[in-house]
């Protein structure tokens, strides 16, 4: 982004990438049939990006916050995977879809769950 107004949320790489998830996902359900828009589409959607949206919200606080928001990051991730199972099951994505998604929530929980671990030190740290 080239705006010359930034936030610190928008330097975290988890965020980058959560972002980036939220929008393959938004391609991604395109494909699925019309009668699931406002069920597994949308819920698959919503939950992708929860990831960014609670990530950004969370920076802006206490790091107790952050560190709570990033745990609803942490569920939002864990979210997606049954969203992706579930439309593998039903067939609106190819295994191999199913597999990538995996893999990129794979990534966003390990970068999640280390930022949280980072933040827990500093609280520890700051009693």
């Amino acid at each position: 982004m080239n705006s010359k107004y930034s936030f610190k949320f928008e330097n975290l790489t988890v965020y980058d990438s959560a972002m980036e998830f939220g929008e393959i996902i938004n391609k991604l359900v395109k494909k699925f049939p019309q009668e699931e828009r406002f069920e597994l589409s949308s819920q698959f959607k919503r939950a992708a990006d929860s990831i960014a949206l609670n990530i950004a919200e969370g920076s802006g606080g206490t790091d107790p916050q952050f560190y709570n928001c990033l745990g609803n990051a942490w569920h939002s991730a864990h979210e997606c995977i049954s969203c992706s199972s579930k439309a593998r099951m039903r067939k609106y994505i190819t295994f191999q879809e199913d597999e990538e998604n995996r893999r990129m929530i794979t990534e966003l929980s390990k970068m999640i769950t280390t930022l949280r671990n980072r933040i827990s030190s500093r609280i520890k740290n700051n009693k």
